[in-house]
């Protein structure tokens, strides 16, 4: 990945309107050629940006374009939350920012936002496509002193999180897919996964990832392994604000983990239980190499899926569910 230079900055904010820019104005307010001008913009495609060229017109995105700002992002939060956040960052590229905030050594809770992701993670090693200003990647790192009961569902209290933030600005029709799904209309809006450092009985460090699909270049989502969809389709064309949206899920997280650290996830079980798609449904769980098919009964205090196969109900705190069964 080539690094982003000012010219290349230059050219998304003029191209962030989603207007058509010639490439001779373009080439004009940098100082440089129309050739050069031709470069960005195959670098731009390489970030996945859906940039289009009309000949007599020149360059526009296929849609406008709204670019992530710390500064603008802290505006947006409580007087609380932000007193609360030792340190916010905003980067234009990186390999994920779970990673990045695996190896920063500032004081936490500490927050970091990327426009690109070129190893975004999900979970189980899986990739996350993350093209260039297009959805939301967002990492907060916390720190436990004492592990509270249900620690293993911190994933689940951060996909109940998102959930509320998308609500507090409208978006309705997400629900959840334990362990930690983001699920509309039957296909996956975005995801939740949890790094974590130390050992207990000693201080824990977390760094919680989101992901969530916003505006999917068209490019970009035949390289999805699995249904999806992002909040422009569920917006029907409206979605929220990317800095807006970044900082009501800081605002629900800051707060739900400040609850989480005292009382575990029992606090959280009634709120799952609303947003839960699998209780109730016919389920395969793959778990360990294996295969379990039976039916999802919820969860427990703790997080864990209940599951009853045959006689028996068994308890699950990881695995994949797959909720394509024949009856």
């Amino acid at each position: 990945m080539l690094p982003m230079t000012h010219n290349t900055h230059a050219i998304i904010r003029a191209l962030a309107d989603g207007r058509f820019h010639s490439g001779e104005h373009l080439a004009g307010g940098l100082g440089v050629s129309r050739s050069a001008v031709w470069k960005h913009m195959r670098q731009l495609r390489a970030l996945g940006m859906d940039i289009f060229r009309v000949p007599g017109r020149g360059y526009r995105l296929a849609a406008p374009l709204e670019l992530l700002d710390a500064e603008r992002l802290r505006a947006y939060l409580s007087p609380a939350c932000r007193t609360r956040l030792q340190d916010l960052t905003v980067l234009d590229v990186v390999t994920s920012t779970n990673d990045h905030l695996a190896t920063c050594s500032t004081a936490l809770p500490t927050a970091c936002l990327a426009e690109l992701q070129t190893g975004g993670r999900g979970r189980r090693g899986r990739r996350w496509v993350s093209p260039f200003a297009a959805n939301l990647y967002l990492s907060l790192a916390w720190q436990f002193t004492d592990l509270p009961p249900g620690f293993t569902a911190l994933g689940m209290v951060t996909a109940v999180c998102v959930v509320q933030a998308l609500r507090s600005l409208g978006v309705q029709g997400v629900a959840l897919k334990w362990p930690n799904d983001l699920i509309a209309d039957g296909r996956k809006l975005g995801g939740i996964l949890v790094d974590m450092q130390g050992e207990p009985p000693g201080r824990v460090r977390a760094v919680i990832g989101v992901g969530v699909n916003m505006r999917m270049p068209a490019a970009a989502g035949p390289q999805i392994d699995q249904p999806w969809t992002d909040l422009e389709t569920l917006t029907q064309g409206h979605p929220p604000g990317r800095n807006r949206l970044a900082a009501a899920v800081l605002e629900e997280l800051v707060a739900a983990l400040e609850v989480f650290a005292v009382h575990g996830f029992a606090a959280f079980v009634p709120a799952w239980r609303k947003l839960d798609i699998v209780a109730g449904q016919r389920v395969a769980l793959h778990h360990q190499g294996q295969v379990i098919t039976g039916m999802a009964l919820g969860v427990d205090d703790d997080g864990a899926l209940l599951l009853k196969s045959g006689a028996e109900t068994r308890r699950f705190v990881s695995g994949d569910i797959s909720l394509r069964l024949q009856p």
